[in-house]
């Protein structure tokens, strides 16, 4: 009777290997899933959205979002103000990459169709005024933003924005409903198409 093979012990290099990987995974899993103090931490950590976009139809659009504050210039914003005009929101703060690679685009964007009663607003989950309007100056942002470290604005569009999803975008229609949104880094071509679409209704 022959004498039973037993499988090759690991060597110290391979049980590190092994581990070291193994703690690696755990914490790409928290980043992906953090859910606790998002915004307040002073890294530049952020929780990024997936990049999906949505429209959905006028008959399946839900009631509308209605919020209210102080810009950072000290302007009172009330989105019923704007009912009538296409609004668009962008949620953000300074220190998020995606947020500077997109704020370009967005400003440009609020440029070309201001004149088609399209307003854009900013909601800032983290920042304080200087952080903030010093963002705004370096990248030539001219539409307002509300500061929310409050989280009061995005308890409002709770259902239409992932709490951990910034940057985040909605497109309101006339209404003042959730005509579009995209999560994560706005594509300038895709917004620009979403905001058309609830021009022409």
């Amino acid at each position: 009777m022959s004498p039973r093979s037993l499988p090759p012990r690991p060597s110290r290099r391979g049980l590190l290997g092994a581990v070291g990987g193994v703690t690696a995974a755990v914490l790409l899993a928290a980043c992906g899933t953090d859910t606790s103090d998002r915004y307040a931490s002073g890294d530049s950590g952020y929780v990024s959205g997936d990049g999906v976009s949505t429209e959905i139809a006028a008959e399946d659009r839900t009631e509308a979002i209605d919020f209210s504050g102080t810009t950072y210039d000290g302007e009172e914003f009330a989105v019923s103000d704007h009912l009538g005009e296409v609004l668009v929101l962008n949620v953000w703060y300074a220190s998020c990459p995606p947020c500077r690679k997109e704020a370009p685009d967005l400003q440009a964007i609020h440029e070309e169709y201001a004149e088609q009663g399209v307003s854009f607003v900013g909601i800032n989950v983290r920042d304080a005024a200087g952080p903030a309007q010093a963002f705004e100056e370096t990248y030539g942002i001219t539409y307002p933003s509300l500061p929310d470290t409050d989280a009061e604005i995005m308890y409002a569009l709770r259902g239409q924005v992932a709490p951990n999803a910034v940057p985040s975008t909605l497109v309101l229609d006339r209404e003042g409903r959730v005509a579009a949104r995209i999560s994560g880094a706005a594509d300038p071509s895709v917004l620009r198409a979403m905001i058309d679409t609830v021009i022409a209704e």
